[in-house]
């Protein structure tokens, strides 16, 4: 049911209340927002609901522990979270530097959170409250937990918990741990007692205080002296990520032990249900002047499910939120829904319905909720699992009612979605669902490259499953007689990215027609496999050597390969087709990606190279010219090829914005 009314920010709004003590302050480097889509308003709403008093700090002035105190002293602790987006990731571009708007705080305005808040917080928590316990979590403390590569130091930086005075750390989705260490606190259990909570991590003298049958991995000293005990120890942690089957992990560090014990289950859908039944106001805090602009992008925005089984080595959603999906009821969703028509902002489009991987609703298979996720083993990729469960049956019939509800005007899907898993459904009704009802005109997807051997580093599928779902996706649009197009997330510079395979990505857009529009540096994020491959040159999967693009320069010539058109990625493009060897794609035939620059010598081939429609089997680049291109038809010197449909919608697009 909806909320009417914010947990408290000041000792002004707790005395409203006829408060005179309150039990847990929860901090958060972000604006405050009630609503679901975030994890202080989550946490909050849950310790609420088991009927304790819960008051919000939320960007607290961190150059003292004055705002710390404000509120007074809680009864049980201090709860701290470093907000939804990894804090140096939204104060810094990949290429690091300082960026100019956060869409967390009010008015988008920089600065009004430290870099690493989860670590200054607690310091300042603690110089508040001496003798409080504190807890620290969400995003920030989930994938920093291990001692963990960061980017930003170009340096291995020991566990999160050493840096910070907290007693406890929750990672992972954090509802089911949070209660249980809640309970305890309330009892005047003592915290240094509280180690056998699943989804915590504490740091010990005594390493037989895990009682999870423990394993060992790389201490923080061997891993900062050895890359190979960096990448082992990577993917020890990986392989023990799993609730079902996994054991806790010690790791030593200046002569204590950090001990994270295995993950806490998924929560059950009945559990997800009430999580999401919480009274949120769904709104930000009046206390603003400002707009903050993230409650745009979700305010009429549903969340189904939680977790992803795709895999993805860049993408740390596999060590936070884990592989084993959960989702919601129908009851539940329609219920949100429902509330979101009672708004008087609604105008009757629902902007999505989705969560990390949108068309996943149900455990990749049956045999996860007994053994768990398979050991060195991806569910989708290079290929699909034999015992994969590709069914979107329930998704669709929740797409169903949604859009029937008195009020919908139109219900879209953004989040991403696994075109690979759609393809395994041999119903194809989701397919025809999805382009009748639920885009917008275009449907993002993430191939995020072509070459295989890159796809295989990246954990995505081949290309030649983007292919046969951009031709189904084709018919099923001329089909419905409907001009929709597909969008293509890309990716450059991710570990065995090489130069070569940069050219041969461009040549596949360019003979297609594509401009992409989203091209992303790989960004190293603590705790993913790819950036073990990116801080140790090692696979951790496999222990062999991977090529990385590290350098500054190299990396902007992969990505201005993939923008060749861009005239101020000009000089980029020339110089790297020049080190790569492909001077034959500088000069002025179709197949060429760029002009030569005013006085530059043309190289020609003595074969002009055919324009095949697909790679080599291995991904590589095009197939071996076999025939020369004639450029026009025969007997019809001045009639041109088609321009093909997505480049013509491109130009119209231009014109008409002109």
């Amino acid at each position: 049911m909806r909320g009417t009314e914010f947990l408290p920010v000041s000792r002004e709004e707790m005395v409203a209340r006829d408060w005179y003590y309150y039990d847990f302050l929860v901090v958060t480097a972000d604006a405050y927002i009630d609503h679901p889509s975030f994890g202080t308003a989550i946490i909050s709403r849950l310790l609420e609901a088991e009927g304790y008093r819960v008051a919000v700090l939320a960007q607290p002035d961190w150059h003292s522990a004055k705002a710390f105190a404000a509120m007074g002293k809680p009864r049980y602790g201090v709860l701290i979270g470093g907000g939804n987006l990894d804090s140096m990731v939204g104060h810094y571009t990949v290429a690091k530097r300082r960026r100019n708007r956060d869409l967390y705080s009010p008015g988008g305005k920089m600065g009004l959170r430290p870099d690493r808040p989860t670590i200054v917080y607690a310091n300042r928590a603690r110089e508040a409250f001496p003798d409080t316990p504190i807890v620290i979590g969400g995003l920030e403390a989930s994938l920093r937990r291990f001692a963990h590569y960061d980017y930003w130091d170009d340096a291995v930086r020991r566990s999160i918990l050493f840096d910070t005075p907290a007693d406890l750390l929750v990672y992972g989705m954090g509802e089911a741990a949070t209660k249980e260490i809640a309970r305890r606190l309330s009892r005047k259990v003592p915290v240094a007692s509280i180690t056998d909570v699943r989804g915590t991590a504490f740091i010990t003298n005594d390493p037989a205080a895990c009682i999870y049958h423990p394993v060992e991995c790389p201490s923080y000293e061997e891993i900062c002296e050895s890359k190979e005990a960096y990448a082992r120890a990577t993917e020890l942690q990986y392989e023990e990520h799993d609730p079902i089957r996994g054991r806790g992990i010690l790791q030593n560090c200046g002569g204590r032990t950090l001990v994270v014990n295995p993950p806490q289950k998924p929560l059950s859908r009945e559990a997800l249900d009430r999580v999401y039944d919480f009274p949120y106001v769904r709104e930000v805090h009046p206390m603003y002047t400002e707009p903050v602009p993230a409650i745009e992008e979700v305010r009429f925005s549903i969340t189904h499910n939680r977790g992803c089984f795709g895999g993805c080595n860049f993408c740390a959603l596999a060590f936070h939120q884990w592989r084993m999906v959960t989702s919601r009821s129908e009851a539940s969703v329609l219920r949100e829904a429902e509330e979101l028509i009672q708004d008087p902002l609604f105008k009757g489009y629902i902007h999505d319905v989705g969560g990390p991987s949108a068309n996943f609703r149900h455990t990749s298979c049956a045999q996860q909720k007994k053994c768990g996720m398979c050991k060195n083993k991806n569910c989708l990729a290079p290929t699909p699992c034999q015992n994969l469960d590709a069914d979107h049956s329930e998704y669709t019939e929740l797409l169903k009612k949604l859009r029937e509800l008195p009020g919908i005007k139109k219900v879209f899907v953004r989040s991403g979605i696994r075109y690979d898993y759609m393809l395994q459904d041999k119903n194809k009704e989701f397919f025809r669902e999805l382009v009748d009802y639920h885009i917008s005109g275009q449907l993002k997807v993430a191939p995020e490259h072509c070459v295989s051997a890159v796809l295989d580093y990246m954990g995505k599928p081949h290309f030649d499953v983007f292919e046969k779902f951009w031709a189904q996706y084709r018919r099923i649009n001329e089909k419905a007689g409907k001009e929709q197009y597909l969008v293509p997330y890309l990716m450059s510079s991710h570990p065995g990215c090489t130069l070569e395979d940069a050219v041969a990505l461009a040549e596949i857009l360019h003979r297609n027609g594509r401009e992409p529009e989203q091209v992303q540096d790989f960004y190293p994020t603590p705790g993913t496999l790819s950036t073990c491959m990116y801080y140790t040159g090692i696979d951790p999967r496999t222990m062999k050597p991977v090529y990385v693009a590290r350098d500054s320069h190299d990396k902007a010539m992969q990505r201005a390969l993939l923008q060749w058109r861009r005239p101020e990625m000009r000089w980029l493009v020339i110089e790297a087709l020049q080190k790569a060897g492909r001077e034959d794609l500088i000069g002025y035939d179709r197949h060429c990606l760029v002009r030569p620059l005013p006085g530059m010598e043309v190289k020609k081939p003595e074969k002009k190279p055919s324009t095949p429609s697909k790679p080599h089997r291995d991904g590589r680049g095009p197939k071996p010219a076999g025939t020369v291109h004639k450029g026009r038809k025969k007997g019809n010197p001045g009639r041109k090829p088609p321009m093909p449909p997505e480049k013509k919608a491109a130009l119209a697009r231009r014109r008409r914005d002109k």
